[in-house]
């Protein structure tokens, strides 16, 4: 008689089931991890963004030193909040209350910076010399061609004479827009005022080089990057415009001048 094949046995570590419960509990365990890992790194990323932040603050203001301890050199910056609407110092709003703000709705004929929405209040760095205001740096953003630009401006005790503008983000065209990064073409900004004789924002990025009528409140335009130059142009005016922090530069002025 032809002898009768055997089932094959299945053990009961190579079955299906068997199969997806070592899966599932690996994709549990590397879950737990990655978790783990991304909660314990997570203070120390705050940390380094905090720090970076710092050292752009202090390079705008022309006190970065390459190899110095930025947490060292940031203690001697005071920070300040502002209250946009007035122009006066809020010391009672904290940082949570700063954390999504969003809440006024920004005009349409004031929207420069194309924001729709801004704060508030705002944060503020200054920087004293004998105990007066020698320069203050104030957060600036809005749109460029194809981004949301982010940086700093700071501007002397005066409340009109630019010290310095940098950006720590953005996403525009590289080799083009985002020339706005290059140290000689942040270098022009370095002594040009905000403001024309009627106090309006006059500061801006010309269409090409600058030509010589109007170096006091135009730095030169980026070539191949129009929209770019634009968009910088546009949200510092509508920074240190009357929506944005010019009641604060005013009364900085004031304090300048001896009229406060």
């Amino acid at each position: 008689m032809p002898e009768t094949s055997k089932p094959k046995v299945v053990h009961e570590r190579d079955s299906v089931r068997n199969t997806l419960s070592v899966a599932v509990i690996l994709s549990l365990v590397c879950s737990v991890l990655v978790a783990s890992t991304a909660v314990l790194l997570k203070p120390k990323q705050q940390e380094n963004a905090e720090r970076y932040r710092q050292a752009i603050i202090l390079d705008v203001a022309g006190l970065y030193e390459s190899g110095a301890d930025v947490a060292e050199l940031f203690a001697g910056v005071e920070t300040r909040i502002v209250n946009l609407a007035d122009g006066r110092y809020a010391d009672s709003i904290d940082d949570s209350s700063l954390a999504g703000d969003l809440s006024v709705v920004i005009p349409e004929e004031h929207d420069l910076a194309q924001l729709r929405r801004r704060p508030s209040h705002a944060r503020v760095y200054l920087l004293r010399k004998n105990g007066a205001i020698d320069q203050v740096v104030l957060p600036v953003y809005g749109a460029g061609l194809w981004s949301t630009m982010y940086g700093y401006l700071a501007v002397a005790g005066d409340g009109t004479t630019v010290r310095g503008l940098r950006f720590y983000e953005h996403g525009e065209t590289p080799g083009l827009g985002d020339r706005i990064d290059d140290a000689d073409w942040r270098a022009q900004w370095v002594g040009k005022h905000l403001y024309d004789d009627r106090g309006q924002p006059r500061i801006e990025v010309a269409r090409s080089a600058v030509q010589a009528g109007d170096r006091e409140h135009q730095v030169d335009g980026l070539s191949g990057a129009t929209l770019t130059g634009r968009g910088v142009t546009n949200l510092v005016r509508y920074w240190v415009g009357p929506h944005g922090f010019g009641p604060y530069l005013q009364r900085i002025q004031d304090e300048f001048d001896g009229t406060t």
